[in-house]
């Protein structure tokens, strides 16, 4: 005996077209759009395995390590001879500023939301909307960057290799399309077991560059002379150590590239294994191994970034960083060729190339895990936003633009980068700032305010540096909000309701009705004497006819936050002035009162019939009004969502208007 897992298909039945066969491909797992992909912004299920701090500190390092590939040498272009000092003060910022404020994210943002979900908590309404959409604008072209800037660096250490072929020479732009491309093609097909991945390649990469520094520090230590020409140098081009500090300062914001990979570490905190005493709401343990991983991160990061800027700018000739220099983009690995061979370079670029393409596939993983997580819930995502493929593709488009653009140039894709690694630390320095202030931690919060206004200063030099960053964060920030409120319009007459729940009082004042229709009418929840009931249910009476013999209910509909979409509606059952009141909680009236209606009609088997009187004033500004306030135009926005959610007429809500 055999069984099938699904019935045989119907050979009468017509094959599905082309197109149907694509949007089919398109739109399957739509389940990947709620965090089955391991990486940054993951939102991991209780189904799936957890993993210990140290691993998952693998999955944000290939994002956070990998800038190792490239950022030594574009701090020696930003900042020169002075690129040592500045790192130094950058490392302080991570571990003094970044580091703390992080740690406070992970204990109040447990989920993997980040910052941006804390300052939406903190600022409510459409005013919080906006700031949340522009925001990720910012993460967007932080992640876009992370995946073109890091495939352009992988190219240039593929080309740049002794043993590549030559026809690869000048053909950037061709190698990092094709590296994107590929990427693509692996989230298009499926992307699992990333957390494996990511520590072999981490493991491998650190352990090299450990080997490359051990024996580049050698030779600084076997050629004084060098160091002595560096500081000759430093000395004679900036005079005073104070005006070398003071020079340091201004110019460490360029160097903000080594500070990405804090945002994606709490994004991941899903991940991590937690202890048998955690609670959903509580995870202390998760928290805990968090904090392990940003602080290991962390001191991991900064001790490279010393030790690297230093013997970059000691033993690499200035001319080698610039445009078409051998340790343009690539210093480290001109290091790894000059002291240890070709065949440990070739290694090394091979680990670095890797683990550069796996940061691309970590930013891709945020960025999908990171659109569904809050346009969904806004109502400002199309309806194919909410599956992976179609995303990839967008993405992956808008990775071949920049690429263009900035012709695969790693020096032209820092600023853009910095612009928004910096801009979400700034928004979680505010957001802990805030939340300090709110819990009346007197000391933390002038700790944290003051670790914002540098992050603020930080932020704002670098934007004026190097203002292509603004530019394309602006580009997104536009493109974001015009889809995000289109999209909202378009979905205005969806229901919003994820769930309706009728407490006890409400369902005894349904069930008093045996049979026939179930009326109700619509009424003002701010006009709630004994005369406003009674004027209302004399005016359904004589205006719209409801029948004598039957005791209406009053629905009333409470708008709380009009700027939320999908949203969970509790109804309560009131007695007031001996009339029955159906009170609920939501948005949007027209679309709660369609919820509420056919909730009841599937609760009792009754057909609702709901009254309504005409609303006064502009019809376009009642519009309007529905649009942005969840009011306006109540009695026909009600009968379209109806129209839209119940196609069958005779299973549709009565609607009556008078």
């Amino acid at each position: 005996m055999t069984t099938l897992s699904r019935p045989p298909a119907d050979p009468s039945a017509p094959r599905p077209s082309g197109m149907a066969s694509l949007r089919t491909w398109l739109l399957f797992g739509l389940q990947d759009s709620k965090g089955t992909h391991q990486g940054p912004g993951a939102v991991s299920d209780t189904g799936h395995k957890k993993h210990s701090w140290w691993q998952v500190m693998c999955l944000t390092g290939v994002d956070y390590f990998s800038s190792l590939g490239y950022a030594p040498a574009i701090a020696v272009l930003a900042a020169g001879v002075i690129s040592p000092i500045a790192t130094l003060v950058l490392v302080g910022l991570t571990l003094l500023g970044a580091l703390p404020v992080y740690r406070r994210v992970a204990g109040e943002s447990h989920r993997g939301e980040g910052s941006i979900a804390m300052l939406e908590r903190l600022m409510p309404r459409w005013t919080g909307k906006l700031f949340v959409l522009v925001l990720l604008g910012f993460a967007a072209t932080d992640f876009m960057i992370t995946m073109t800037l890091s495939a352009a660096d992988a190219t240039a250490h593929l080309i740049e290799n002794p043993i590549a072929p030559g026809w690869l020479q000048g053909q950037n732009v061709a190698v990092t399309l094709f590296l994107l491309a590929l990427l693509a093609a692996v989230f298009l097909r499926g992307f699992k077991e990333a957390i494996g991945v990511a520590v072999v390649l981490v493991v491998l990469y650190l352990g090299l560059n450990v080997v490359l520094v051990l024996v580049t520090f050698t030779q600084v230590v076997a050629h004084p002379a060098a160091v002595t020409d560096w500081w000759g140098a430093l000395s004679a081009s900036h005079g005073n150590p104070l005006m070398v500090v003071g020079i340091a300062l201004l110019v460490f914001p360029k160097l903000a590239l080594g500070m990405s990979g804090f945002e994606t570490g709490v994004a991941v905190m899903p991940q991590i294994k937690g202890a048998p005493g955690d609670t959903d709401e509580k995870p202390v343990a998760r928290i805990k191994g968090a904090r392990r991983l940003l602080t290991t991160a962390a001191v991991i990061m900064s001790s490279f970034l010393l030790t690297t800027s230093f013997i970059t700018v000691v033993l690499i000739p200035e001319p080698e960083f610039q445009a078409g220099g051998q340790a343009n983009g690539r210093a480290l690995a001109f290091l790894a060729h000059e002291y240890l061979g070709v065949g440990f370079g070739t290694v090394y670029d091979l680990s670095t190339i890797t683990i550069l393409w796996f940061a691309g596939a970590s930013a891709m993983a945020g960025l999908l895990n990171l659109v569904p997580r809050y346009l969904p819930r806004y109502g400002m995502a199309p309806e194919w936003a909410k599956a992976v493929r179609p995303l990839v593709l967008v993405f992956t488009l808008v990775g071949f633009l920049i690429t263009f653009l900035f012709n695969a140039d790693v020096d032209a894709q820092g600023g853009a980068y910095a612009t928004g690694v910096l801009v979400l630390m700034t928004s979680a320095a505010v957001a802990v700032t805030l939340s300090a202030r709110r819990a009346r931690q007197r000391k933390r919060t002038i700790g944290f305010g003051l670790i914002a206004v540098v992050f603020i200063y930080t932020t704002i030099a670098n934007m004026f540096e190097r203002p292509e960053g603004l530019r394309i964060a602006a580009i997104f920030i536009a493109g974001i909000i015009v889809i995000s409120l289109l999209s909202r319009i378009m979905r205005s007459f969806e229901l919003h309701a994820t769930h309706v729940r009728l407490d006890r009082q409400a369902l005894e004042f349904l069930t008093d009705v045996q049979d026939g229709p179930l009326a109700v009418i619509s009424h003002e929840p701010l006009r709630i004497s004994r005369e406003a009931y009674q004027a209302k249910l004399n005016s359904a009476i004589e205006v719209s006819h409801l029948p004598l013999d039957r005791e209406a209910l009053f629905l009333e509909v409470i708008v709380d936050d009009s700027s939320d979409f999908e949203t969970e509606l509790d109804v309560r059952g009131v007695n007031r002035h001996g009339y029955r009141v159906l009170e609920v909680h939501g948005p949007v009236v027209p679309n709660t009162i369609a919820s509420v209606l056919l909730h009841i009609r599937d609760v009792t088997g009754l057909m609702p019939h709901i009254y309504f009187r005409w609303t006064e004033g502009n019809p376009i500004i009642n519009l309007l009004k529905f649009l942005f306030l969840g009011e306006g135009e109540i009695a026909p926005v009600t009968r379209e969502v109806l129209r839209e959610a119940e196609p069958e007429v005779t299973r549709r809500p009565w609607v009556h208007v008078g």
